[in-house]
């Protein structure tokens, strides 16, 4: 199934603006995603566009390199909690 995905936007939750943000981002290829951190994915699209995306974003991410790393397609949203946990994690490491 995974092999036949040629367009970004061919992966669940992956619209048009996400495809536009992945292309920004220099990747060609759905199948590179399998390899991605979405938490960097994110920090260096904020870096290039020198703005703070919504932290959504790094729902759609997970779950798109999530999902062409093998796992079963998830609703974006159902990685929120995940993020949550991950991101004040990284804040307590911080503190």
């Amino acid at each position: 199934m995974r092999e036949n995905i040629i367009k970004f936007t061919d992966i669940p939750n992956v619209g048009p603006a996400t495809e536009q943000d992945f292309k920004l981002l220099g990747f060609t290829s759905p199948k590179q995603l399998a390899s991605q951190d979405p938490y960097i994915t994110y920090e260096n699209l904020c870096q290039l566009t020198r703005k703070c995306h919504d932290p959504c974003v790094i729902d759609v991410f997970i779950a798109a390199t999530k999902f062409m790393s093998g796992e079963p397609a998830q609703k974006w949203w159902y990685y929120t909690a995940e993020r949550k946990e991950k991101l004040l994690n990284i804040k307590k490491d911080y503190e």
